[in-house]
């Protein structure tokens, strides 16, 4: 069975998205540990606003190792329509995420990436579907923002399979559900 990743960046007080700029370590270990993660992943799910905003920017980005793997890997995008653009390599799938998912972990081949898409990582969670949390928490406080969980996600044990940190003190933090 595969694996569903969800690689997400946070701030110290769990902030996964907002508008301004808190992660800044420019350090080699984030790309290190990035490069690490995506070499498992032949398959990355977005959810329709991640796709939109990103088929603009990765196609021609040079931001390594993430934009040559994103560009050459398969995208599952959910959402409803037809996007104005087309991003290489993606399938677009209107049907439940979560049946969808499950489908795809049964399928043969390498783990299965979340990068960004918070709404889709929080819905593929409450359904126990995600089964590592690749997490790079910066050693900043963000403030407001949205948050990788909600208030009342259940509550849940996981266990810790890895943790190393960068010069700049970001964390790099590997967590199975136990």
């Amino acid at each position: 069975m595969r694996d569903v990743v969800l690689y997400q960046l946070l701030s110290l007080d769990g902030v996964a998205e907002e508008p301004g700029d808190w992660f800044s370590d420019p350090g080699r270990e984030v790309f290190d540990n990035l490069g690490r993660v995506i070499a498992r992943q032949d398959t990355v799910l977005l959810g329709r606003g991640t796709h939109d905003y990103w088929v603009d920017y990765w196609p021609t980005s040079d931001v390594e190792p993430f934009a040559t793997f994103v560009n050459r890997t398969d995208k599952v995008v959910f959402g409803s329509g037809v996007p104005e653009r087309r991003w290489e390599r993606s399938t677009f799938v209107s049907a439940p995420a979560a049946d969808h998912v499950a489908r795809l972990k049964q399928e043969e081949g390498g783990d299965i990436g979340i990068h960004g898409s918070i709404r889709l990582a929080r819905s593929l969670w409450r359904a126990g579907l995600v089964d590592v949390l690749e997490l790079v928490v910066a050693p900043t406080v963000a403030g407001r923002g949205r948050r990788l969980f909600e208030d009342g996600s259940p509550s849940e044990r996981l266990a810790l399979a890895d943790v190393s940190r960068s010069a700049a003190g970001t964390l790099f933090l590997t967590y199975r559900r136990a």
